[in-house]
């Protein structure tokens, strides 16, 4: 709130100023300066007293207000007169405005925001850490690059105990850190959380040697073809899912595997707190559909969580109807599905999300819950982070209150997670939220 308001009082000044000097046809120099010079001292204020609180989003309007500032300053000391041009008024107000705009362009996509509340006794302690697979050849890569994913831990802040380990696998286009604030909620709950970037599949990734890799183009552009009607064939699209399941599971088995064999030899605080007897797979979208395929793999699994996403490894094609139908094989493994409006109103289609409605009935145990109001990120800390951003993604604002979506969301994961790893009794849970 805080920048935008500041964004909108630095352009209503600015049209304020320019009107009144067409009006009075002057150039107003010394009024316009000063004002500069108030303008910059008030944000210097407000940056000095913590009113604003500094990150990334505010170098470019202090950046600003320095260069309007000094501008200002050395207007003052010049003192020479301009004669007055009705054009050279427009002209500045043009320039200086777009300025403002460019400036605040971080300030406005990623406002301030309160953290989601964390309401577990423990306090939270993280790693991160770059995993490289010998046994897998980089498929994004045109030379023999072995494939790495780059991992972080969210875990509870003590030398003693055992935790059970809960694996997250994020979005098509997503990050690692795309839901922060559920990894914080259960690791202070007691439960070692561990999310991957899927390398090429994620937006972009940071390795522990400081080396950024970006989401791979052509990956990019079959995810956006992919959600145009009728650009690939059903076969085509369910040879791509197939593809794209693949090399999520086969991350997610990498990465369970590592820490299984990490746990036993090495003496980082967060191996040493993990018990491998107890783990659960869990992820948004794309990587709730790998969640559940994985779930289906591994016998050590003992919970899985899929937040909107499509069971995209139950999927199969039939070729005489040409369309997906689900494998209606049975499910053994303990199962949330949280879904919003967009993937609610499909489960009943023959759409990706074909195999959704089947799997409840041929499940052992598994559970849906439906979020009114929600839309497919109002799952993911973007919706905090950028709400603009989410909701240009999502193709509309969601009408459920954000941090109450995504709180009762991480209360039923750590719920979930409880009745499953913990046997702490049954889950208790409403069908619609």
């Amino acid at each position: 709130m805080l920048g935008t308001l500041l964004f909108f009082l630095t352009i209503i000044f600015e049209i304020a100023f320019a009107t009144y000097c067409i009006v009075t046809k002057q150039n107003h120099k010394k009024f316009k300066n000063w004002m500069r010079i108030g303008e910059g001292l008030i944000f210097f204020i407000l940056i000095i007293s913590s009113t604003i609180t500094w990150s990334f989003r505010w170098i470019l309007p202090l950046l600003l207000f320095i260069l309007l500032f000094a501008m200002a300053i050395i207007s003052l000391m010049r003192n020479r007169d301009v004669q007055y041009k009705t054009f050279r008024i427009v002209r500045n107000f043009i320039a200086t405005t777009l300025l403002i705009v460019l400036a605040f362009a971080p300030v406005l996509l990623f406002p301030q925001y309160k953290i989601a509340k964390v309401t577990g006794d423990y306090d939270i302690a993280t790693a991160t850490y770059t995993y490289v697979d010998e046994n897998r050849t980089e498929e994004f890569s045109d030379t023999e690059q072995k494939r790495f994913v780059n991992v972080q831990f969210w875990y509870p802040e003590t030398n003693s105990g055992s935790y059970p380990l809960v694996v997250f696998s994020h979005g098509a286009n997503g990050v690692k850190a795309s839901n922060t604030s559920t990894f914080k909620e259960l690791a202070s709950h007691g439960y070692v959380v561990c999310s991957i970037d899927h390398t090429y599949h994620s937006f972009f990734t940071a390795s522990n040697d400081g080396s950024i890799t970006m989401a791979n183009k052509d990956y990019l552009s079959e995810i956006s073809n992919a959600n145009k009607e009728d650009f690939y064939t059903r076969e085509e699209l369910h040879g791509l899912i197939q593809k794209w399941m693949t090399l999520r599971t086969d991350d997610i088995n990498f990465v369970i595997d590592t820490i299984r064999s990490k746990s036993k030899k090495e003496n980082a605080p967060v191996y040493k707190l993990i018990n491998t007897d107890l783990i659960g797979v869990f992820g948004h979208s794309m990587g709730g559909a790998a969640s559940v395929g994985i779930g289906r793999k591994r016998n050590d699994i003992k919970a899985v969580v899929n937040i909107d996403g499509p069971l995209f490894s139950e999927l199969v094609y039939d070729q005489e109807s040409d369309n997906f139908i689900s494998n209606n094989k049975e499910y053994s493994t303990p199962l949330l599905n949280i879904y919003s409006d967009d993937v609610w109103e499909q489960l009943e289609s023959n759409s990706t999300y074909a195999a959704n409605n089947t799997i409840e009935k041929s499940g052992k145990e598994v559970y849906s819950v439906h979020f009114q109001g929600a839309k497919h990120l109002s799952f993911t800390d973007l919706s905090l982070v950028s709400p603009i951003l989410a909701t240009v993604l999502q193709g509309g604002k969601a009408s459920i209150d954000k941090y109450e979506c995504i709180e009762k969301e991480n209360e039923l994961i750590v719920k979930f997670f409880d009745h499953t790893l913990k046997n702490t009794g049954p889950f208790s849970f409403e069908k619609t939220y």
